[in-house]
């Protein structure tokens, strides 16, 4: 089973209805999340001193928009992001 990793606010989880979509679905088009090996080094640059987040586990194959892998900053580290 791959997973990948959404980091959220704990109020936004869980969601109200039976569609989640993030913080940013709405404004970049899809929801950010990591990798096992990502989710570290972007909770330490991102969410350093917050606490009051959750770390969402997502079943890839279980999520029925499409996932892909990419890096939309010019680096060479792809992130999956959940576009729907």
């Amino acid at each position: 089973m791959p997973v990948i990793f959404h980091i959220a606010p704990v109020y936004r989880w869980p969601p109200d209805t039976r569609e989640y979509r993030g913080d940013t679905l709405d404004i970049h088009g899809f929801i950010h999340c990591s990798t096992a090996g990502q989710l570290i080094p972007v909770a330490n640059r991102f969410f350093r001193e917050r606490d009051d987040l959750v770390v969402i586990v997502i079943d890839e194959g279980k999520v029925r928009s499409p996932v892909i892998y990419e890096n939309l900053e010019g680096g060479i580290e792809a992130f999956p992001h959940i576009y729907g």
